[in-house]
């Protein structure tokens, strides 16, 4: 009995001490966690006006995140987040400019600006305007088809397997179908996560269009002007084959983990890696390419008002997105990368912006050769990627039409852009590829319209 209690005590102390070099080699990992579930809280809570509940049941709720609490103070406007009390983190509101994580040095107490935002309401049908739209039937749509499609793609009753959230469907300018997930509807905003990539190449595009920026110009960095990376364009970089060295891991303490979630100016951790390409000859993914374009976005401005207001004068509320809004980082940056928040509709018209090839009911945002450019494959990317937005050239989804392009983020969402059939897909949803058959789904989509 002795013996066996020896075995039993050494055996107890041998699993605390797994546990305790499990916690010692992990703890740096909490402060990712607790940041994205801090972070996502306060957006969700404060700018999305949804409870603190909802988010923690739905939002949150996937490993390892869920592992975190979260206290919300709905007066000063903040959450807090920790995982049994180890490595608290704290994200903020700020109006205009979303929520942001902030480390002890921020002060909470210095003013800050925010955009100048132009909203006015239009006595037109959607997608131009504010009114219901158009009562419309097309004759080459199959309705039924079309919704027994999007209903698919949603769970069953008891399932949690797609985590479909939202669904989308605009034809010739008209929604032909449109679905939620219980808790949602039409005015819940949604976070785009990478789909924010696409939205800033757009900046870039109405530049390019206004004759103020020429994309093959080298890159104005001047951390790079004394060596080889002087040669990177800005067409490299929205290409996302500048040579860079960059690890796009989510799952350690990586360049895009830290970036995201302890970086006080997002703009700066993409420029001080080195160069392990020659530019042009070697494609990879890069969410720190997309914030240096954001900081190379400031830049270009004369003043910070300028840089906050362009994106939304130019581009954003000139199409009718005014749920849209793209937070910031600690020093004012925007997240161009990842924290780009609207309604359904509102990335719908995003879509059917390039769809239209830059044109808003007569008036040119940009101009159409820019939607050619984002949609050129960029080299040694296998037909996959264009300019900031996903292309299925080389056939990613081998039974959706060739001419597909897409914005694509974390979890699944996407903007499909479909040229050849006249259609816009949104999906939101809390999982990707790995849950979603998505080529299932477009396939039947597109076949349910002639």
């Amino acid at each position: 009995m002795k013996r066996f209690k020896k075995i039993l005590g050494f055996t107890c102390i041998g699993l605390v001490a797994i546990i305790l070099i499990g916690a010692f080699l992990n703890y740096p990992k909490l402060t990712i966690l607790t940041g994205y579930s801090a972070k996502n809280m306060c957006s969700s809570v404060f700018m999305a006006n949804r409870s603190a509940e909802f988010t923690d049941s739905k939002d949150n709720n996937f490993a390892p995140v869920h592992l975190a609490d979260d206290v919300v103070n709905s007066e000063e406007k903040y959450a807090v987040a920790s995982v049994f009390g180890l490595q608290e983190r704290k994200a903020i509101y700020r109006e205009g400019l979303g929520s942001v994580l902030i480390n002890d040095d921020f002060d909470t107490k210095v003013p800050y600006l925010k955009p100048n935002r132009t909203i006015i309401k239009k006595n037109l049908p959607f997608p131009y305007g504010d009114l219901p739209q158009k009562d419309t039937v097309f004759g080459n749509v199959d309705y039924t088809k079309v919704n027994e499609v999007v209903s698919s793609i949603f769970d069953a009753e008891g399932e949690n397997i797609q985590k479909t959230r939202a669904v989308l469907v605009i034809h010739k300018d008209q929604i032909i179908a449109e679905k939620y997930a219980e808790g949602l509807d039409k005015d819940s905003k949604l976070l785009g996560w990478s789909m924010t990539k696409s939205v800033l190449a757009t900046i870039y595009g109405v530049l390019q269009s206004q004759k103020k920026i020429n994309i093959n110009d080298k890159a104005p960095v001047e951390a790079w002007q004394n060596d080889d990376r002087k040669e990177i364009t800005i067409n490299n970089l929205l290409q996302m084959n500048c040579g860079l060295e960059w690890d796009e891991d989510y799952g350690s303490i990586s360049d895009a983990t830290t970036m995201l979630y302890l970086d006080t100016d997002m703009t700066k951790t993409q420029i001080h890696k080195k160069l392990i390409h020659k530019p042009n000859e070697y494609w990879y993914y890069s969410s720190g390419v997309s914030n240096l374009l954001s900081g190379i976005l400031r830049k270009h401005f004369d003043s910070y008002q300028e840089y906050l207001d362009y994106p939304y004068r130019e581009f954003i509320d000139k199409i009718g997105m005014h749920s849209m809004l793209m937070e910031t980082d600690m020093v004012g940056n925007y997240v161009g990368s990842s924290y780009a928040w609207a309604t359904v509709r509102d990335w719908g018209k995003f879509g059917l912006l390039y769809l239209h090839k830059g044109n808003w009911n007569g008036e040119q945002i940009f101009n159409p050769s820019w939607t050619d450019y984002v949609t050129t494959p960029s080299p040694t990317s296998e037909g996959d990627y264009g300019g900031h937005f996903w292309l299925n050239v080389g056939g990613f989804y081998p039974d959706a039409p060739k001419d597909m392009f897409s914005a694509n983020g974390f979890q699944g969402q996407r903007v499909f852009i479909i040229p050849s059939k006249d259609l816009v897909i949104v999906r939101f949803g809390l999982i990707g590829d790995a849950g979603v058959d998505f080529n299932t789904f477009l396939k039947e989509m597109v076949s349910a319209v002639e």
